[in-house]
């Protein structure tokens, strides 16, 4: 404490404290004004520093999920775009379908001519249209080419089609009259639901090239994988993504669709030929195709440029006003606020009330002497309330123990006169001497605790009262560990669970005599009771509600107020929460209770409480 002093008193005199330190570092002889600007000088450089980097990323991160959240509004619309290609293509089929009739029995010149009236008006989706009949003959809106240059994609088709009910699409292919496409087939059938031609729909890749182009961004690219991750379409205007050298088309290489295929869903990264790429990819559209964007990633950072210049600006005055405020606080406010918090924090337990030498008179130093007075009246009103609490808890056991039931004195002096007018007078005596003893021991306010002994020994009084007048009811068994007698336990510990297993366990069954067994062991520092009964046992939602504070339906006829939940509550708050009460059992069959206690020799509780009391018991 006369350390803390000795710092205060360097503290409020920096000139003595530099007169001690003179032949010290330099830095030692500044004032603390001074120290203290140049510390609140380089913290607010520090700070000002961090918030602008951090204000710079956090800028950027909002930036760039601006643009990826208008990207993705940017996919959903164009999923919603070729998800209208495939409901124009399934359309066309269910037109088609609708003919089957004609289809079936139709000239060649008819069903061309059909499906070229069909194509035409649908020519911003349809590059080709086949039928294709179950004896292999190809129907098509261009027939003259067709029967020229041969299509080997329409065994294929044919076949996958017949295996579906719905519509279907393929996977990319050439084609010679449609060049690279992707079908949409479905099966025609007849009025007895046999599928007899399949209706195949090739789609004009190079249009819905075009639309895309136009829908999409100037500063990014796209690309259209299928299911099978192989390539529909790509964006050839642009330059992001590596091509095949010496492909006069740009052509894409296989490795870079691999790559491509490779992405995973949401936002991911490219290595494209421009630099580092960010990839935005969507699930599976209805047609089977998952669209992937690509963005240039300098791309994002563009705008972030003129906003860091306004920053800049904006900072260089805030760092100008911050610098002044540290030199204010550094002079005014730091220095008594830093000492009277180094002050505070050697309260560490509201309980200790730290010594603290006060010498300011200003709003600090009464500050420091209210908050040392709070702590003082704090510190007292803790010590009085424990002490009341015990006090109470205390008295309230008392009460408890000292309330023998009046039923239970009554019931005992009615078995006493009746058995003097029986001449029983061996039996008068003992069940007097029973009576006298559970009085002594419940009436002792002297003491809380007993010797297991004279606990057993009050219970077989107990007991024996009982006996008489409930004979031949219950049995009671007894074994205590001779080792433990000497040992202390709580006051009327025993007894309530006894009584409990008598009235709640035996009586109820009128299947006499019942068993009651106490037994008693111990094990190194610890002890252990067993009360069992073959009684009427109960559930675990009572066994659970028995040991809860609160009225458990008391019989008149128990001997004090104590239950088995106050039992559980004393052990516990005497010995701690690892000891207490445990139950066991079985609807019907009976009950076992396990008291767990600490085994206290009585002449060590007695040494330490000679001890307490200065030397004098």
């Amino acid at each position: 404490m006369q350390a803390v002093r000795d710092q205060n008193n360097k503290d409020g005199d920096p000139v003595k404290g530099g007169d001690r330190l003179s032949g010290g570092w330099r830095l030692q002889n500044w004032s603390m004004a001074t120290k203290q600007f140049l510390l609140l000088f380089l913290v607010t450089v520090a700070l000002f520093t961090f918030l602008a980097v951090n204000n710079y990323t956090q800028t950027s991160k909002l930036f760039k999920t601006q643009i990826m959240n208008d990207a993705q509004t940017l996919m959903v619309r164009t999923n919603q775009f070729l998800d209208s290609y495939l409901d124009n293509g399934q359309n066309i089929l269910l037109l088609l379908t609708t003919q089957a009739e004609f289809l079936k029995r139709g000239e060649e010149r008819g069903i061309s001519e059909f499906l070229r009236s069909i194509a035409t008006v649908n020519s911003h989706i349809v590059k080709t249209l086949y039928i294709v009949r179950e004896d292999g003959e190809v129907f098509c809106n261009a027939q003259l080419v067709c029967d020229v240059m041969k299509n080997p994609a329409l065994p294929g088709i044919y076949e996958q089609a017949k295996k579906n009910y719905g519509a279907m699409v393929t996977q990319p292919y050439y084609s010679p009259l449609s060049g690279q496409t992707v079908a949409i087939a479905r099966p025609i059938s007849d009025q007895r639901e046999q599928p007899f031609a399949v209706a195949i729909v090739e789609l004009d890749l190079k249009k819905l090239h075009q639309k895309m182009i136009d829908i999409s961004s100037a500063t990014q690219s796209f690309m259209l994988l299928s299911n099978e991750d192989r390539l529909v379409l790509y964006d050839r205007e642009t330059n992001l993504l590596p091509a095949m050298p010496n492909s006069y088309l740009t052509e894409l290489s296989e490795q870079t669709i691999a790559e491509a295929g490779r992405l995973k869903l949401g936002i991911d990264s490219y290595a494209g030929p421009q630099g580092e790429l960010v990839t935005l990819r969507s699930g599976q559209n209805r047609l089977g195709w998952s669209l992937i964007l690509f963005f240039k990633e300098e791309f994002f950072y563009q705008s972030i440029a003129v906003l860091f210049e306004t920053f800049l600006t904006a900072g260089a005055i805030m760092f100008v006003v911050l610098l002044l405020m540290a030199l204010i606080m550094s002079r005014f406010l730091t220095r008594p606020i830093r000492m009277l918090a180094l002050k505070l924090d050697r309260v560490q337990d509201s309980i200790v009330v730290p010594q603290i030498t006060i010498t300011r008179q200003d709003e600090i130093g009464r500050l420091t002497r209210s908050f040392y007075a709070m702590l003082e009246r704090i510190q007292q009103l803790i010590v009085k309330t424990r002490e009341m609490e015990e006090r109470k808890k205390e008295l309230e056991l008392k009460v408890l123990q000292s309330q023998i039931s009046p039923h239970f004195l009554y019931n005992t002096l009615a078995c006493i006169g009746s058995l003097a007018r029986q001449q029983r007078l061996g039996e008068v005596g003992e069940t007097i001497r029973s009576l006298v003893g559970i009085l002594e021991l419940t009436f002792d306010k002297t003491r809380a605790e007993v010797t297991v002994a004279d606990e057993i020994r009050a219970l077989k009084q107990y007991i024996q009262i009982q006996n008489i007048r409930y004979i031949g009811k219950f049995e009671f068994r007894c074994d205590i560990d001779p080792g433990m007698e000497h040992c202390l336990i709580l006051k009327l510990t025993l007894q309530p669970l006894v009584e409990n297993a008598i009235f709640h366990g035996i009586l109820p069954t009128k299947s006499y005599p019942g068993v009651i067994a106490v037994r008693g062991k111990r094990y190194g520092n610890r002890m252990t009771f067993l009360i069992c009964d073959n009684g009427a046992g109960m559930a675990k939602a009572r066994q659970a509600e028995l040991l809860q504070p609160g009225p458990h339906g008391r019989s008149k006829d128990r001997l004090t107020g104590i239950g088995v939940s106050n039992v559980q509550e004393r052990l516990r708050l005497h010995f701690g929460m690892a000891y207490g009460l445990r139950i066991r059992s079985t609807l019907g069959k009976g009950t076992c209770i396990r008291v767990t206690l600490p085994a206290i020799p009585y002449h060590e509780h007695l040494g330490n409480r000679i001890e307490r009391n200065g030397g004098s018991e």
